[in-house]
């Protein structure tokens, strides 16, 4: 499982680790070199852990913990900072795409007895996300979603077809690189997994895998690179991006017309 440099770490930082499913690996000691210097700590971090650093009143980690899910807090920090982002999703819309929408009926499926402001509160976080790709720093973006991902009705046709319009719009604004994996390809390297792969300026890469209520996160080097490799390979089994393109646009008139 995921590596993290044990020296950086305070007990209440390793404690949240842990309960993340996140090992550290202690002996020998491999340190990972986070974005920007930043460590996970808590807001009473001393400062010779904190290297010198002036952190904000809370730490990063504990308000990260408390706006996302546990389970993907620190993959959320990375990927503010990362330069490449390489994901693929099985039968959603990936987050960091998502129209406010269809984040809302991807909540209201699985988050039951909810109230509207705690949806709307879900919702803005998610949507909040896609501020990474505005800008000059903005990371390269590689999009490989599987048809299912376009052929599920979340949220009705209406907002499905705006969905993926959303999508084949940042693809033709050329903010993403956009790929499918057609039915017809049958089985392939990825379909077992979702999973987003991180490249840094500065830093060892990392991969996130998604599933019911788990994520994992991870830096040891043989498994991001099996990682690598599967989605290598299940993108040479993909569309190319203008028939991609064609294949989303087509899907959201269908949708468009199931709505009539």
């Amino acid at each position: 499982m995921t590596a993290f440099c044990a020296e950086s770490l305070t007990e209440w930082g390793r404690r949240w680790l842990r309960c993340q499913g996140l090992e550290l690996d202690i002996a020998p000691v491999r340190k990972r070199s986070w974005p920007h210097g930043r460590t996970p700590r808590a807001s009473n971090t001393p400062p010779e852990v904190r290297g010198g650093a002036s952190p904000p009143a809370d730490g990063w980690l504990e308000d990260l913990e408390n706006k996302y899910d546990p389970r993907f807090a620190a993959a959320a920090e990375l990927e503010r900072h990362a330069t490449l982002i390489q994901q693929f999703a099985l039968a959603l819309v990936p987050g960091l795409l998502q129209t406010p929408d269809y984040a809302r009926a991807v909540f209201a499926a699985y988050r039951l007895n909810r109230t509207d402001q705690e949806l709307d509160r879900h919702v803005v976080i998610r949507t909040e996300r896609a501020r990474i790709l505005d800008g000059p720093s903005a990371p390269v973006v590689w999009t490989l979603l599987d048809e299912a991902v376009l052929r599920r009705c979340v949220g009705g046709p209406q907002v499905m077809a705006e969905q993926l319009h959303k999508i084949a719009d940042l693809a033709e604004a050329r903010r993403i690189r956009l790929h499918v994996l057609p039915y017809r390809v049958g089985a392939h390297a990825l379909m077992e997994s979702l999973l987003t792969l991180m490249s840094f300026e500065d830093s060892a890469p990392v991969a996130y895998v998604d599933a019911f209520e788990t994520g994992r996160l991870m830096d040891d080097p043989p498994l991001v690179s099996a990682c690598q490799t599967a989605y290598a390979l299940a993108l040479s089994d993909a569309l190319s991006q203008q028939e991609s393109l064609a294949l989303v646009r087509s899907a959201a008139e269908e949708h468009t017309h199931d709505q009539q």
